[in-house]
Order: structure tokens, then sequence, then C-alpha cells
């Protein structure tokens, strides 16, 4: 039997859901939808983009944009800001970060919340004036399709953009692939540093050479089911293919296609890409691809460059890239420039500003990366000492702290229904309390902490060298947020992911865990040692007894319940009790 959703999609979805939302729209919004049609109708809406928020704020919704890689041309970042700034403010401002903002996400995309349905047709014709759009941005579809956001600006070993493109433009624009068993994440990338992460990929396509009839022909290497969330995260599997470039598209497609046409749609739960690869095995699904999908002979996969990356691999910063964060080369001769924004969130104003700054110093094009961050390219070398100099990039520095540098957070209880924590808000406050507190070794740079609301892991705790996961707790006979701790995640050659050290740890006895770990650290680790190398080297059992919570004087907010601490939601279910609610608009379902 299938599940519920699938009935709610059979009779709409995809691009015929556009017109519903703008006859809801003109017809009085949220309001205009029958009461017992909300559920079936807010399904149909993520097609578009448009999510309802959380219990207590059902009259407003997220849109989520698309952007394939991350490439914001020029005017587009600017645009973004201004519909933000004018629809994009709740009825109270959050504490931390005001009203009128943009969420960086970890798919390289932007969302923008409290908006009122009413509105969304005329947010949608401002930014579409611009190239920007919504389709294909949540449900049951493909996902905003990652690579290197520096694709054809820095060196790379094969080609990217075109594959990138066609993805975008044949694929997911395909109405009749619209409506997939789940969402689908697609990454691709031409570079040797891996920042694509094709690892926690659905499909993932990875530069590679291969000699064919005595000739060596770069190209690609295919690898599938890799994701996150629910505790069972899976590193993609090799497929076994090598595609050149010109045929990689088409086995793109193909599993799409075999995924769409065989995928489990009756138990949610277990019908992900990864579940579907672990039961069908790389045997069946390559001999499937062949006789029912690609049109030409696949050939076994070549040689990768897996042992070479160093993105998010834990390794030290002298052997290469980690991120995207800093002052780089491009193959032109000119510079990209990426900035630091702690946990993603972006006031309108800045991004407005930032915005001026790209076409200032650079061509005007931004870039998004996978760890919430923009990256202004094409910058001279004759502009980069003025634009290094303005001040708004002391907000957003080019050399962060190596807490800030490492952070990432997903939306949290702010919008999330199964969150069970507030995360941006205490990651920005824990973020001033380690700089303040916490001394490292001069050679460390970066410490990657992320931290997520629940076991979805939209903010990619799984592969942090600190990862933090949001829980409940009883304290003092409260119930209170709290985290688990895990640390050694990472990908890279060899991705892992970490290893619980500590849970149910209390919101304001998890900095000092975390800096009894890091002076640890400090204090026995070998010259030279990374985070995630001295994680490795240590024993588990001593890594809970560095990992001891303790209470500082660390100012916790939102220790009761985030749901109801700052914003005067309508009267709802606690954190605790609506745990089991399946969610309505977190980071990346």
């Amino acid at each position: 039997m299938a599940h519920k959703k699938e009935e709610q999609k059979e009779d709409c979805y995809g691009d015929e859901v556009r017109e519903h939302i703008e006859r809801f729209a003109e017809n009085g919004g949220f309001e205009a939808i029958p009461d017992d049609e909300v559920d079936t109708w807010t399904t149909r809406f993520k097609f578009w983009g448009v999510f309802q928020q959380r219990s207590g704020q059902e009259e407003y919704f997220m849109m989520r944009l698309t952007n394939a890689s991350g490439i914001l041309e020029p005017g587009q970042l600017r645009r973004i800001g201004e519909v933000a700034k004018e629809y994009a403010k709740g009825p109270v401002a959050n504490p931390e970060f005001g009203n009128g903002w943009i969420d960086l996400t970890t798919r390289q995309s932007v969302q923008l919340h409290w908006l009122k349905l009413e509105d969304v047709p005329e947010i949608w014709e401002q930014l579409e004036a611009v190239g920007v759009h919504s389709r294909s941005a949540g449900g049951d579809t493909m996902r905003n399709i990652s690579g290197c956001p520096l694709h054809g600006k820095a060196e790379e070993f094969v080609e990217a953009g075109p594959l990138l493109e066609r993805f975008e433009e044949d694929l997911r624009k395909d109405d009749a692939l619209a409506n997939m068993p789940r969402k689908f994440n697609i990454s691709a990338s031409g570079c040797t540093v891996g920042c694509a992460q094709d690892s926690i990929n659905d499909i993932g396509f990875e530069p590679a050479t291969k000699e064919v009839d005595g000739e060596e022909v770069r190209g690609f290497n295919v690898r599938i089911g890799g994701g996150l969330g629910g505790r069972q995260p899976r590193a993609a599997t090799p497929l076994d293919v090598f595609v050149r470039p010109e045929n990689a598209y088409e086995v793109g497609r193909g599993f799409v296609e075999l995924y769409h046409d065989y995928g489990d749609r009756q138990n949610r739960s277990k019908n992900r890409a990864r579940f579907f690869a672990e039961n069908w095995g790389m045997a069946k699904i390559r001999e499937t691809l062949q006789e029912e999908y690609v049109d030409f002979e696949m050939l076994r996969a070549g040689e990768d460059f897996r042992e070479e990356y160093t993105y998010n691999a834990g390794r030290p910063v002298e052997e290469g890239q980690h991120d995207h964060v800093g002052v780089g080369d491009q193959k032109d001769g000119r510079n990209y420039v990426g900035l630091s924004v702690p946990v993603g969130r972006l006031p309108a104003e800045d991004a407005i500003e930032l915005a001026d700054l790209a076409d200032e110093y650079g061509s005007g094009e931004v870039r998004l990366t996978r760890r919430q961050n923009p990256v202004i390219v094409d910058v001279a070398d004759e502009d980069l000492e003025g634009l290094l100099a303005e001040p708004i990039l002391e907000e957003y520095p080019a050399e962060p702290s190596p807490f800030e540098r490492g952070a990432m957070a997903c939306t949290g209880t702010e919008f999330c229904s199964i969150a069970l924590t507030e995360t941006k808000g205490r990651m920005a406050h824990m973020l001033r309390w380690f700089n303040e507190n916490v001394d490292l070794p001069d050679d460390v740079g970066k410490i990657k902490m992320h931290y997520s609301g629940c076991t979805a892991d939209c903010g990619q705790a799984m592969t942090a060298d600190i990862g933090l996961q949001g829980m409940r707790a009883r304290k003092n006979g409260e119930m209170v947020e709290a985290f688990d701790i895990g640390v050694g995640g990472g990908v890279g050659e060899d991705p892992s992911f970490i290893d619980w050290i500590q849970q149910r740890v209390p919101a304001d006895e998890a900095p000092g865990a975390i800096r009894n770990l890091l002076e640890a650290y400090a204090a026995h680790r070998s010259e030279g040692q990374t985070f995630r190398e001295w994680i490795e080297a240590t024993g588990e059992e001593q890594l809970v007894e560095f990992c001891e919570p303790e209470e500082t004087d660390f100012e916790a907010p939102y220790m009761g319940d985030a749901k109801q601490s700052w914003y005067p939601f309508a009267e709802s279910e606690s954190a605790a009790a609506a745990a089991g609610e399946e969610s309505v608009a977190p980071s990346d379902d």
C-alpha cells in the first residue's frame, strides 16, 4: 500500500502545483486553503520550494531557492536581499539576528522565512526577473545540484560546468520526473579536492582517468547511495562505472529514472536512494542501467583522485584546501575571496552590501558553498586589498577564527517541527564563547563543528570534527534542551562518521564539555596533528573522560523550550511532544 503522501501527490504534483499556489494567493492566501486539505496542499507546495513553517506559524511559509552548484549571477544576490528585506519579516524580531534575513544552506542555495502565501506570486515575479527560481527546491524531487562552487574559475581536472548545467536544464526541469519516491541529491565535481562531497549524495560524479584503447581519457567515476540522517549515515558506494564527460548525463539520468521507476513508495523511513542501493546492490543496479536506461556500453571504473581529497578531510591546512574561505587563485589570474558567515544567516542589508562589493571589486557574480558561505569571484590583484579592507568584512571575514570557520547549523526549532533544540542562535552564542574561552594551538586553523537540531542531520553533524545533535534531557527535575556530542567525522578519501562520546548533555553544560575536550587535544596532540587525526589515535574511553560536561559562565539561551521562548507562538505542544511529528520545514527535507 502506497504511503499517504503518494496519494496526496497522485492527482497534482510538479509544475501544475504552481497555478494552485497562485490561485490560493489571489483568494486570501493560507486562509483560502480548506481546513481538511491543508496537509495535502502543503505537501504539494514543497515541489515549488514553498514550505509551511512549524506549528504556531501555520500562516507563514519558507521559500527555498535553487541555483545549481551555488552560482548567483550578477544582480541575483542583490535581488534576493531586496525581497528578504521587503517580505521575509516575522511578527517579532529574532533576538540574535533581528528581522529580515536570508539563510545560506548546505546545498549551496538560499532560504527565505516568514513569507505570506499571498505574497508568493509577487516574490516569484521579482526573483524570476533576474533568473532566480524555486522550482524543484523541495519535496520528493531532485534537489539543488551541488558541485564545486568554483567550477569554471579554479583549476579542474575535468570540466564539470556543462554537466551541472545539463542536469539543471534537462533533468530537473523534466516534469515527468518531478514525482520521485523521496528527495534525490546529485553532485558533480571536476576538481581534485572533493568539495562536491559525492560521498553523501544519492549519485555523485568524481573526476577520474581511464586508459581506453591505449589512450588516457579524462572523465568521471560514479558513486551512488550516500546520505545522512536518522543515525543511519551511509557513504556512497562506487558503482564501478567510468564515463566520459559527454556520456555522464545519460548515466545520471538513467539512475534517476531507475529510482523513479523502482524505488519504494511505501515506507518513507526506508525509501531514500541509500536504502535502495543497499537492497539492490551495485551489480544489479549497473546491469539494469545498462539493459534498460543507457544506450552506450558503460566502462568499469577508472583511477580516481580520492587520495588527494582535502575538503573537510581532517588533514593539515598545509596539505590543501579544506573549504572555500579565504583568498584563492583563479585559473585566469584573478582571485576569489571566500567569506565566513557563521551558521549561514545573513541580514538582508548585508546581503545587498555584499552584492555591491561583488560588483565593485569583481564581476558581480557570487558563488555559494556547501558550508553556508559566499564567495566573491573575479577579483583582480590590484583590487584585493581594497576588498579585504571593507568594513563589512570585519563581520564576515576571509580569515575567521577556527571556530567560526568550521561552524554550520540547521534551522532548528525556530521553524522546524521535528527539531528538539534551537540551533542558529545558540551556535552563534557558543562561537563567541569559544573565541573568548578556548585557546587552540597556533597551527590549528579550523575546528569543524556542525549542529543539527535532530537526527535528520540537516546540519551534517555526522561529518564534523565535533558533531552536535539536539536532544532533550532532565535537569533539576525539569526537561531542558540538550546535545549528543560526537567526534571524528569528515569526508575525503575515506569518509568517516562521528562516534558519540556524550549523550543528552544539558545545553548549559555542553560548551564546558567541548572546551574540556579541546583543551585535552591541545595538551596531548602530537606536533602538527589535526583534531581528526588525534581523535583516531585516542581511545574512546579516554575521549569520553576528556569530554566531561561542566557548568561554566556560559549563559545558555532557550534552555526550557525554544518553541515558546522568544516568539509568541499560538498555543501548541511543547518541543518534547512535537518530536514525533513529521517535519514541516527543516533545512533540507
